[in-house]
């Protein structure tokens, strides 16, 4: 894109009490968009049309949301509008509760997203403590499940479609960090720094036992999250590979995921289709691969568009744009398998001046998807 002319007009401002947007429409995951006024009302933004305020739209599908992490303060959410995103994935988000989260602070939740004219896309890990039994088999199983199963019905009663979880009952592994661009912050993994960790659970876990255990939750939840209108999104381990801390690390390859999608027939099952974990599991051609079979079956839920350097064993994270994979590829992929859901930044560099959360690094990673997005939009 070419850059503006010194000296040209600047694009006008705002005026005041017009920053915020309007509530978007609410989802029902399951079956699309509610149709709140015909067939004219699912058209009625056309991808790379103007709407009446003269923003870009994004696809009525495909379109670009961000992880908040746990913060949903009023200087984060206009921050994420200032950016021009449309939702949020909030990450374990902060005063939900230890155990289950409660239909009141849901909605919520809810509210104060939509109150900044910003869709609330998904919810991404209960918290940990709330949900190793479940993975590990432990005596409190039951329990946990139970509170899973009650979590899962107050998401859908207040209108929050999306879950996100992942198998690993040890933490996100990283082994160092390391300058990337220009000397920005990057995480590492070296497989070789990971090997003789002490055990994180006691003893070993073995692959067929955290298998045993993902079908007994599947068939549990599933016809629960059937029921009240969410998705559940299974994302990868990271680093994917052998087993860590004594822990076996099963969701590592594409026929791990393909075996999963086998336990149970339903759209409330799904993949958070982590890109960098997808990358370091096996480079360009496994993540291309990994989105034309699961996104032409309907089975990818919304994508982490990250990537790394390196491959599981060994790897750094890095921009979009430099790893291993083709991200025009990759976008491309995605719309040519009539992939409907969101997009959103993960693990982005830290860039001079960022805090803890990186709001450059978000922003650089945010507006280079959306221009990504834009493009294979517009041009075919």
């Amino acid at each position: 894109m070419r850059a503006r002319p010194r000296g040209s007009p600047s694009v006008p401002r705002l005026n005041a009490g017009t920053s915020r947007r309007p509530a978007p429409e609410r989802y029902n995951t399951v079956s699309g968009p509610t149709d709140k006024g015909g067939a004219g009302a699912a058209a009625a933004s056309v991808p790379g049309q103007r709407s009446e305020k003269g923003a870009w739209e994004m696809p009525a599908g495909m379109r670009v949301a961000i992880g908040v992490g746990r913060d949903t303060s009023d200087e984060r959410l206009t921050f994420v509008e200032q950016l021009g995103c449309e939702g949020v994935v909030v990450a374990t988000p902060a005063g939900l509760g230890e155990h289950r989260w409660e239909y009141d602070a849901l909605a919520r939740l809810r509210e104060r997203v939509e109150s900044h004219g910003l869709r609330l896309e998904a919810l991404q890990n209960t918290p940990a403590g709330s949900f190793d039994a479940v993975r590990l088999g432990l005596r409190e199983r039951d329990v946990q499940l139970e509170h899973y199963q009650a979590t899962i019905r107050n998401m859908g009663r207040a209108g929050i479609p999306v879950l996100g979880y992942n198998w690993r009952p040890n933490p996100l592994y990283r082994t160092g960090h390391a300058p990337g661009r220009g000397g920005a912050r990057v995480t590492t993994f070296d497989l070789e720094l990971a090997r003789d960790l002490p055990l994180s659970h006691g003893r070993v876990y073995g692959a067929e036992e955290l298998w045993a255990n993902y079908e007994h939750f599947v068939k549990a939840v599933i016809p629960v999250a059937e029921e009240a209108g969410v998705r559940l999104a299974l994302h990868p381990d990271d680093p994917p590979g052998p087993a860590i801390g004594g822990v076996a690390r099963i969701f590592s390859s594409f026929e791990a995921f393909q075996r999963a999608s086998e336990i149970v027939d339903s759209p409330s099952w799904g993949l958070l289709f982590c890109m960098g974990c997808w990358s370091e599991m096996g480079g360009n051609d496994y993540v291309l691969n990994g989105l034309r079979h699961f996104g032409s079956r309907g089975k990818i839920v919304y994508v982490h568009f990250r990537d790394v350097q390196g491959s599981g064993d060994r790897f750094a994270e890095c921009f979009i744009g430099e790893g291993n994979v083709d991200v025009t590829t990759a976008m491309r992929t995605l719309k040519s398998v009539g992939f409907d859901g969101f997009l959103i930044d993960d693990h982005v560099p830290h860039m001079v001046g960022d805090t803890d959360w990186a709001p450059r690094g978000r922003a650089y990673a945010t507006g280079y998807i959306m221009g990504l997005l834009r493009a294979v939009t517009d041009l075919g």
